[in-house]
């Protein structure tokens, strides 16, 4: 019989507040997805209020409660605090902490899920490459998922892709070959340096991808592709997406932005309806 109270390792991808003092967290552990509640944990005296912050890299001690396990005890193992200075790079780690919040099932065992959130996480606190980071993220988490876009074998035929490949569908679950370009009529255009990336970036480490050198064309294109395979199978945008964006255009009209109050409550309470979330079922 299971013990009243356990430890486990945890990210905290989500926070909302809850009754008068309590906070409701998501938590992605090696064990899967889950929701618990840690009680006056917004009360001025709590020893939770600074352990229980996003993205925080933690051991939780959880006590069994009838619905929400409860939280007991937080000792963070590592807060990610360069990651918190730059408004980019925070957004960026709520997209990564959304992705995997949509797409991740409550509950259901995925070590290697894990590892790939906290892997990323500690590359945008080291300060890799940003948009490199998240789409060797969304291919390594696509992979562990069970969705993993099909770039070597045509989608469609299953032949082997040569260089000649220049399509690219959503709707087939990745690369056409030539001879099935017309299989898919939405399929997009691919270009070779974006379709060498995308393979470099899901055959090789999560953290090489900070290393390499890329044109910014080859980079949105990349990013344009995985963005349209990852809206296929979430038949959404998630909203973190929107943010990051607006953050791009501000910097490329600004300068550096630091992280202030606003970006914290504009995802603090998230998504409220439960039903959205549940995550699609992998083929």
């Amino acid at each position: 019989m299971r013990d009243r109270v356990y430890r486990t390792e945890a990210i905290i991808i989500r926070r909302s507040d809850v009754g008068e003092a309590d906070r409701l967290l998501t938590i992605l552990t090696p064990l899967g997805r889950q929701r618990v509640v840690a009680r006056g944990a917004r009360k001025i005296q709590s020893r939770l209020a600074g352990h229980i912050e996003l993205f925080t890299h933690t051991t939780l001690m959880l006590a069994i409660g009838r619905n929400l396990h409860i939280v007991t005890q937080s000792n963070p193992l590592d807060r990610f605090e360069r990651l918190r200075a730059d408004l980019e790079r925070i957004g960026a780690a709520y997209y990564a902490a959304e992705l995997v919040d949509r797409l991740v099932e409550e509950e259901a065992e995925n070590k290697r899920a894990f590892s790939v959130l906290l892997g990323t996480l500690r590359a945008l606190d080291a300060g890799a490459a940003i948009d490199l980071t998240l789409r060797a993220y969304e291919l390594h988490l696509l992979d562990a998922l069970g969705y993993r876009p099909q770039l070597y074998e045509c989608a469609a035929c299953g032949a082997v892709l040569t260089e000649a490949t220049s399509r690219f569908s959503p709707i087939t679950g990745g690369a056409l070959c030539p001879d099935c370009a017309g299989v898919d009529c939405q399929a997009l255009s691919m270009s070779l340096t974006a379709f060498k990336l995308l393979r470099y970036l899901q055959s090789q480490p999560l953290e090489i991808s900070g290393e390499l050198r890329i044109s910014p064309a080859t980079r949105a294109e990349t990013e344009s592709l995985l963005r349209a395979y990852l809206r296929h199978i979430l038949e959404r945008d998630l909203r973190s997406l929107a943010f990051l964006d607006d953050v791009r255009r501000v910097l490329r009209t600004s300068g550096p932005v630091s992280i202030t109050s606003s970006a914290t409550r504009y995802f603090a309470q998230g998504d409220t309806d439960e039903n959205d979330r549940d995550p699609p079922r992998a083929r």
